[in-house]
């Protein structure tokens, strides 16, 4: 409603949560198990749980005929998941013959600072007739969560709290998934401290969890740290869509769920939207769908690419000629698509969604303006082995802890 404020940790804003960062994202596969060791094997992501949907789901007929049941969660930090692929027979027919049949998108997550806030946001789209597709609690991941869907039906997660996976390597054990809950939560709930004391009293062996190895040697030198592969993803994001209506898809990520839009580009005559949920140039970038066939990619899904950042411009150069020597088809797109990222480039995966591979985005400050493009350097044609410094090389959200 016009006008209207709320109080979000002491602070007045127009809705009930601010959403802090793009979390995580999942796509559905055609073949869940060869997506899981494509981007494990090859991009180096870790399993941090492997979910049989046949577990959770008290439903046999939804399993007949289907070859392959369960889903991976994976991880490039410590985050319990950064990335999910899941099985897309099974997720199509868990959606029913009115989803639209083109959105390989599993979700799109969104962190929030607080569980109140996802309990608040829950009520608050409610009341403005947004659907929400499930809330709660899931496990594994522990995250508490809403899930709206946007006008074009892809899923979306505003989420808080999920579980982190540290030195020791193992995600939370299947006897601590009790917790899990199955619509909004009252408040206020335990913490997850003690929570994890009460499973120990139990006598849950929280060592149990599941525990990721890398088949691969580590022979690569990646900034003195020896790695299984020449590069290092430190972060995920953006999603790029393909759309049909780009002002009502702008309008929902921008009004329902408060993004703000950086910049709009037209490219060829279409007009192409960016927004951002921090201080990275875009978190997610809207383009239309007339795009898709121009640009030469798969017709079968509405996602024009997901992105994955290396931790420099050297691991960016080496992770290209890995891939390229695996057998990855890469692709160069128009860099005048993706304003905020200079060099990046594009590995297909089994499926044939790309995948961008950069290592900076512009950062937006105080004053909320990009970079005019004028003073954007041009990455076109022969990449040089080095590249000058811009005054925001090098910063934005950071990766924590060891690489490797």
């Amino acid at each position: 409603m016009a006008g209207e404020q709320f109080v979000v940790g002491g602070v007045a804003l127009e809705r009930p949560f601010r959403i802090r960062r793009l979390g995580h994202f999942g796509i559905n596969m055609s073949n869940a198990a060869a997506a899981r060791d494509f981007y494990a094997g090859l991009f180096g992501f870790r399993v941090a749980d492997p979910l049989d949907f046949r577990r959770i789901i008290p439903e046999p007929r939804l399993f007949e005929g289907l070859a392959e049941t369960t889903g991976y969660f994976l991880h490039h930090g410590t985050d319990h998941h950064s990335f999910v692929v899941f099985p897309r027979p099974l997720l199509d027919r868990m959606a029913g013959p009115h989803a639209n049949p083109e959105v390989s998108v599993n979700q799109i997550t969104w962190q929030v600072g607080t569980l109140r806030e996802v309990v608040e946001a829950t009520r608050w789209l409610a009341g403005r007739d947004i659907p929400v597709a499930r809330r709660g609690r899931d496990t594994p991941g522990s995250n508490w969560h809403a899930y709206p869907v946007d006008p074009e039906g892809h899923i979306n997660e505003m989420y808080y709290g999920i579980e982190q996976i540290g030195w020791f390597g193992r995600a939370k054990p299947w006897a601590t998934f009790t917790r899990g809950f199955e619509d909004t939560p009252p408040l206020p709930q335990m913490s997850e401290a003690d929570e994890m004391a009460a499973f120990t009293r139990q006598g849950v062996d929280l060592t149990a969890g599941h525990h990721h190895v890398d088949p691969r040697p580590a022979k690569y030198d990646v900034g003195g740290i020896l790695l299984p592969r020449p590069f290092k993803i430190v972060r995920v994001g953006p999603v790029r869509l393909f759309v049909r209506d780009v002002a009502q898809m702008t309008a929902f990520y921008r009004d329902t769920l408060g993004l703000t839009v950086t910049e709009e580009v037209r490219h060829d005559g279409h007009r192409c939207v960016f927004l951002r949920a921090n201080t990275e140039h875009h978190s997610i970038a809207l383009y239309p769908i007339a795009l898709r066939a121009a640009l030469g990619l798969d017709p079968k899904t509405t996602l024009m690419s997901f992105g994955f950042q290396l931790g420099d411009y050297r691991q960016l150069r080496d992770a290209i000629a890995f891939l390229a020597a695996e057998g990855v088809r890469i692709v160069h797109l128009p860099p005048e698509l993706f304003p905020g990222i200079e060099y990046s480039a594009f590995a297909i995966d089994p499926d044939g969604h790309a995948l961008q591979l950069y290592f900076a985005m512009e950062q937006i400050g105080w004053d909320g303006k990009p970079r005019p493009a004028h003073l954007r350097r041009a990455a076109q044609g022969a990449w040089p082995e080095t590249l000058p410094a811009t005054s925001d090389m090098f910063v934005g959200e950071p990766f924590l802890g060891p690489i490797g």
